[in-house]
């Protein structure tokens, strides 16, 4: 089964050929849901901190920590309503820039072996660089029975997928997406030739790097499923100020 990231109803990132991740092997991935519908991804950076994308943003947001399976209460699953909902001052819709939004929990987690902070980046990272990004976003299938054309058949996993991939140079990015990549903001990772990525459902959700948060699915080609570009992630090792700052005020 591939694994297929994107936004919903946004320029498309990706998670295919991935596979269904071990069950809370990502205890910081956070569903993001806007009235009751599954919208985006986010990652816990502390018991009462959530960091996602900016183009995640919805007027009624809930999110739901400890998940695997979203139709199913397997028990470590936490439910939290937002205090504070704070996107970077300087996101840009149409470029993707500063695509990165803070949420405060209106209660703290509490942290258990299922649902527990990642770490902020300490350096940024370099190409070749191993990861995993994860997330409920679009995954695409051989199989039959799936509803979609021949070329492409995806659908929204009710488990949570997750895919290795790895840092793709600034270069190599900017050959598929010339003149769009902001290199200060944004890193590009997938694998060579294409074919997993991110995908849409996928937005928000974490690039995790030797242990490391250091990426946010941001956005990447469309369709997501097809195409062999990398997705674009925003790079959170340029923002630890921002994200820290913002904390310490709020």
């Amino acid at each position: 089964m591939e694994l297929v990231l994107t936004p919903m109803a946004q320029e498309g990132d990706k998670v295919r050929k991935g596979e269904e991740c071990a069950p809370h092997s990502q205890p910081w991935q956070v569903a993001l849901f806007d009235k009751g519908r599954f919208n985006c991804g986010a990652s816990l950076i502390s018991s009462q901190w959530v960091l996602s994308a900016a183009h995640c943003q919805s007027r009624s947001m809930r999110l739901r920590l400890g998940e695997h399976n979203l139709r199913k209460r397997d028990g470590p699953e936490q439910l939290r309503a937002v205090s504070r909902v704070i996107p970077h001052p300087n996101y840009q819709a149409r470029s993707h820039q500063h695509d990165i939004m803070l949420l405060k929990l209106m209660r703290p987690a509490r942290l258990t072996r299922q649902v527990h902070p990642v770490a902020l980046p300490k350096q940024c990272p370099r190409p070749g660089d191993a990861c995993v990004v994860s997330g409920w976003g679009l995954v695409s299938s051989d199989e039959p029975g799936i509803t979609g054309s021949p070329e492409s058949q995806v659908s929204l996993p009710d488990t949570l997928h997750c895919a290795n991939i790895s840092i793709i140079s600034t270069a190599s990015c900017n050959k598929d997406y010339p003149g769009r990549l902001m290199k200060n903001s944004m890193v590009c990772a997938g694998v060579e030739g294409g074919g997993t990525d991110s995908c849409e459902g996928d937005s928000g959700g974490p690039l995790v790097c030797g242990g490391f948060l250091q990426g946010i699915v941001s956005w990447g080609d469309v369709p997501c499923d097809t195409t062999s570009k990398p997705g674009v992630y925003t790079k959170a090792c340029n923002y630890l100020e921002w994200i820290r700052e913002t904390m310490r005020r709020n």
